[in-house]
């Protein structure tokens, strides 16, 4: 039995979407119906593509064995895609054991946002997600692919990459993980250092110290950020085999799942008797359970962005509306940093995803009907894989908690509702991640102080100006203006204030990073500063009323609204370290509700 709210809001997505939907499935169609097929090339282009496939040049001219295609987001920049480097030699094994080939289609960017955290490349990050969907779509235009994996993890990467599979989706598409890395300092620790950096009151030297223990070797940040939740939704929409989010890299059950992952794949195209596109997988009912899965783990704020724009490259169209009417119903079951202590290691020990969607089927919290890699039915992914002699094998978990201090059941759950919610009022909309935020810190009213950068307010920190409770405001930092870069570097000084019992909040129409924690934060406000919305208006002393309990976000004296806006010479943001190349996507991009991209 489907739990109302749910089965209202997926009807209110099916309802809203009928034209789009209806028209992208119909292209499917079609394509499905081109091919892909090898033989469609000319014999030049044939002996193009498979030039230098070695042994596998036969299988592939003569078109008797499935063609995998990799588009990959592998670099040594990001711990988490490290252990990409060798996945294509062990994905050509696998299949080639099956008589199947696979090939590399080609390669796509992918930025750590902890290194560009505060830096100038992170007004790059968000737009790197379209030029994710844009690369792999050229990855895998050559139309000689019967199916394809997705090798990505972070941030942004895995976003586009779901973007390109959609554009794609008469194909069937596995995504492969990597996993995390081992538990290193626990983040709660790594957090009390920077707080004490930002205060002066250790050097550098420690902070470094602390985050070389925390970020120490390959494999995702351990935290649950947005890399993590994004992993999370690869297994509540059914991309990711059963239980593979969170196994580590380096070990031989993270190898076989790799391996099987590519099988499966090519198992689902159309050469063989169980055809399973990705538009078949990514439906409504797929995106409504990802939103699900969303609030009950507590996860990133980036998604809603994300899975907006995510589902319309399949003709879907999200609301945050649809998220936060199923924030009210949805318990917040985990307890995963900055939510909590645990790391997602712990969690995954404690039960992890699939004891958590065995407990929303069971109080119909998520639609079971749905299509997967693993075959229909969400039932699935309350299996976990384990290595038995040898061979993968999946099996019931535990169907319990093994601590209930990190994952709790759907019946007795953390807090009741979920961890991210709409605000609303005459300064625009809004979003706020609350999961981590205390019950006595939901509702801020106070005196703004405005700012047009984010280094600014770190100097003002540093100049001792916030003696008294504060809303900072930091605007012009929306797509349009600046391409949206996450604010998480204003983390450490606004959790200094708040620890000196100043109530303290964060407003802005940029974003925050997937580890909004403690502080309050209305992010994503639309409209954004430079198309004029009610956030340009302010200034330093207006009172504002962020309330997290009502879900609004106000001035008080509505009178201040009939200002003019404000303006910000944005010049600086504009060029440099490539920003330049990016003025049609600054141009282009639409608002935050609407996913915040150019498509």
């Amino acid at each position: 039995m489907i739990q109302d709210t749910l089965r209202t809001v997926t009807d209110r997505i099916v309802e809203r979407s009928a034209t789009t939907r209806g028209a992208y499935l119909e292209r499917m169609k079609r394509l499905a119906g081109d091919g892909p097929n090898r033989a469609h090339l000319s014999c030049s282009g044939q002996a193009h593509a498979f030039a230098a496939s070695g042994a596998d040049k036969e299988a592939l001219a003569t078109g008797t064995a499935g063609n995998l295609g990799i588009v990959t987001a592998y670099n040594d920049m990001l711990s988490a895609h490290q252990p990409f480097e060798t996945y294509p030699a062990l994905i050509r094994e696998a299949v080639r054991a099956g008589g199947g080939t696979a090939q590399v289609a080609g390669g796509v960017p992918a930025m750590c946002d902890g290194v560009t955290q505060g830096e100038v490349g992170m007004e790059l990050s968000l737009f790197s997600r379209d030029v994710i969907a844009l690369a792999a779509s050229v990855s895998l235009s050559h139309n000689v692919f019967d199916a394809a994996v997705f090798l990505g993890v972070c941030d942004k990467i895995v976003p586009g990459l779901v973007i390109a599979a959609q554009s794609f989706g008469q194909l069937p598409a596995v995504f492969l993980p990597a996993g995390p890395m081992v538990s290193g300092l626990p983040n709660d620790e790594k957090a009390k250092v920077r707080q004490k950096f930002a205060a002066g009151e250790v050097g550098r030297d420690a902070l470094m110290a602390a985050e070389m223990a925390a970020y120490h070797g390959p494999g995702t940040c351990t935290f649950y950020g947005t890399a993590n939740t994004n992993q999370m939704l690869m297994e509540f929409m059914g991309l990711h085999l059963p239980g593979s989010s969170f196994v580590n890299p380096g070990t031989d059950l993270r190898a076989a799942l790799t391996a099987e992952g590519a099988r499966r794949a090519l198992s689902l195209s159309a050469l063989g008797n169980n055809y399973t596109p990705v538009c078949d997988i990514l439906n409504e009912k797929a995106f409504a359970n990802g939103i699900v899965g969303l609030h009950a783990t507590g996860g990133s704020t980036n998604l809603l962005i994300h899975l907006v724009a995510m589902a319309k490259a399949g003709g879907i169209l999200l609301d945050w509306q649809d998220f936060s009417d199923l924030s009210e119903v949805t318990p917040l079951m985990a307890r995963v940093y900055p939510n909590g202590l645990a790391d997602v290691n712990h969690f995954h020990a404690a039960g992890g995803l699939g004891y958590m969607i065995g407990e929303l089927l069971e109080v119909g919290l998520l639609h079971s009907d749905t299509k997967t890699v693993a075959g229909d039915g969400l039932q699935h992914y309350t299996q976990e894989p384990k290595l038995k002699d040898g061979a993968l094998v999946w099996e019931n978990g535990s169907g319990e908690t093994l601590n209930d201090k990190i994952l709790r059941p759907a019946a007795d759950p953390f807090q009741s509702t979920g961890g991210l919610k709409r605000l609303d009022g005459n300064l625009g909309a809004a979003v706020i991640k609350v999961s981590a935020v205390a019950d006595e810190h939901r509702v801020v009213e106070a005196s703004v102080r405005v700012f047009h950068d984010q280094d600014d307010v770190k100097a003002a920190f540093k100049a001792g100006e916030f003696t008294g409770d504060v809303i900072v405001v930091v605007r012009f930092q929306g797509p349009k203006a600046n391409g949206m870069p996450e604010l998480h570097s204003l983390t450490p000084i606004l959790s200094v204030l708040q620890a000196r019992g100043q109530k303290v909040a964060l407003v802005t129409d940029g974003r925050m990073s997937g580890a909004s924690g403690k502080v309050p934060a209305a992010i994503h406000v639309c409209p954004e500063a430079l198309d004029g919305g009610p956030i340009a208006k302010l200034c330093d002393g207006d009172v504002v009323r962020l309330d997290a309990v009502a879900g609004t976000l106000e001035i008080l004296d509505a009178a201040a609204l009939e200002r003019p806006a404000a303006t910000a010479d944005l010049s600086a943001s504009h060029s440099g370290l490539g920003r330049e190349l990016f003025e049609s996507f600054r141009a282009s991009a639409c608002g935050a509700e609407a996913g915040a991209c150019i498509f």
